[in-house]
């Protein structure tokens, strides 16, 4: 967690009080919209991300990068989730950081089910199936850890306008608190069905809603599914009695439909755990979690 500390002490030491709300950056639309509820009325956080942009192999603009680099305040879920931005950010800038990754008391997952260990560098795995889960916004209890997380950095860049984080904080909270009742009554009739996934993101939302995935298509965010895994798949589905298959915003669905053929399963809607196909702002993280609860229902439910 010596990411996280470093940078609030380093916030708290190097920053005065702004007579502007701070200038701050992000990685990833679903911080970005986390970020921008707790921020309200005072300043809207930066998008480093374009909408539909890969966020594990991405390069920065000229543009951005100085935008980075003038940033008080960079906010981003951590190098095991956009090691590009990692890289910018060994580089230098006058402003902090706060991985949310690294927040205490923050849930972690490996993935395949794994015990992530804490304080384990993962950064070098470059996202591939193995290490820590970095799509820990999936899990509604880190969204509200984050928010308290964000609200903190924010007060020390901008003490003056604390007293209006920390109630946007409070308002966010609850507003979540409303969005994961919804999805579990949504989900509830189908938690027992198995299903598969394009790849393997959304085991922080499983666990948290008791869904069961039988297991993904790729076994990394760029590896296409080699014959003796699709093979192995196949036949956990079949055995499994898996009833969908999910594809998945920005990537090839023609695996997934060669699996629903081959397995019998339902081709479900597309599941987009980053929201590359949603608005950006601070409605998207609601957005984002209600979708995915209504896709994998509207399949999950049929016969």
């Amino acid at each position: 967690m010596c990411r996280f500390f470093t940078a609030l002490l380093v916030l708290a030491w190097g920053q005065a009080a702004l007579a502007d709300a701070p200038k701050v950056v992000v990685d990833i639309a679903p911080v970005q919209a986390l970020v921008a509820m707790v921020m309200g009325d005072t300043g809207a956080p930066g998008l480093l991300l374009p909408q539909g942009a890969d966020a594990h192999d991405f390069q920065l603009r000229p543009s951005q990068a100085r935008d980075l680099a003038a940033a008080d305040l960079v906010i981003w879920v951590g190098p095991e989730m956009t090691p590009w931005l990692g890289r910018a950010l060994m580089g230098g800038g006058n402003g902090a950081t706060v991985a949310l990754l690294d927040a205490p008391q923050v849930v972690r997952r490996g993935f395949e089910g794994e015990n992530a260990a804490a304080g384990h560098d993962h950064a070098s795995h470059d996202h591939l199936h193995e290490g820590l889960d970095p799509h820990a916004w999936l899990e509604p209890a880190n969204a509200q850890i984050w928010l308290r997380v964000i609200a903190d950095a924010l007060a020390i860049a901008d003490p003056t306008q604390a007293a209006v984080y920390q109630a946007n904080a409070d308002a966010a909270q609850a507003q979540i608190a409303t969005i994961e009742a919804e999805i579990a009554a949504i989900l509830a009739p189908v938690k027992g069905r198995p299903f598969a996934v394009t790849h393997d993101a959304y085991g922080y939302f499983a666990d948290h809603f008791g869904l069961q995935i039988v297991g993904s298509l790729r076994t990394g965010d760029a590896a296409m599914p080699g014959a003796a895994h699709l093979t192995g798949l196949q036949t956990a589905l079949l055995a499994e009695g898996a009833v969908c298959i999910f594809p998945e915003a920005n990537h090839d669905d023609s695996s997934a439909r060669q699996m629903a053929e081959a397995a019998g399963l339902h081709l479900g809607g597309a599941l987009d755990p980053e929201g590359s196909s949603l608005t950006p702002g601070p409605a998207l993280y609601g957005d984002l979690m209600l979708g995915l609860a209504t896709v994998l229902a509207a399949c999950l439910s049929r016969p």
